[in-house]
């Protein structure tokens, strides 16, 4: 607790963002489609939809961590009456404010996924059966022409 003010708040911060990355990561594993966990497809719309404002909120508790040391940093950097030792900007601000900007794309992702699901049902397709096609490998081999399907397929025929 002897530390300085600015360095307690951004301590503070970035164990409020690791919690709430935790939760964010909890409900977003509960709420995706694949998981049986959850309910019905319009509960785990909801359940993605809080793991997605607990990702914003972890990597806005994040990024002003990170920007507030950084400000703190390159204040004291540019101030000609600061006599103590000087910092620079190193790898961990960036990669900090990277895992931010990561964090607050995934919880926009998550959600835009309650948009997704919150429409109507999709409309199935009717599956009409493969279509054989012979190759000339085919054609070569059968020289008696038979109505039996050929059992060797071109590559194509399953696109």
């Amino acid at each position: 607790l002897s530390l300085t003010g600015y360095i307690q708040a951004c301590r503070g911060l970035m164990i409020s963002a690791v919690c709430l990355g935790f939760f964010g990561a909890v409900f977003g594993l509960l709420g995706m489609k694949c998981t049986k966990v959850g309910g019905s497809d319009q509960t785990k719309a909801k359940i993605a939809g809080l793991a997605g404002l607990f990702f914003i909120l972890s990597g806005l508790c994040s990024m002003t961590s990170c920007s507030l040391y950084a400000n703190r940093i390159t204040s004291e950097f540019f101030d000609p009456s600061f006599v103590a030792q000087k910092y620079e900007l190193g790898a961990a601000l960036f990669i900090g404010w990277a895992g931010a900007s990561l964090c607050i794309i995934g919880g926009i992702i998550f959600c835009f996924s309650i948009a997704e699901s919150s429409n109507s049902a999709r409309r199935g397709y009717a599956y009409n059966g493969a279509t054989s096609v012979m190759s000339s490998r085919t054609k070569v081999h059968n020289s008696v022409p038979d109505k039996t399907p050929p059992k060797h397929f071109d590559k194509n025929a399953y696109v």
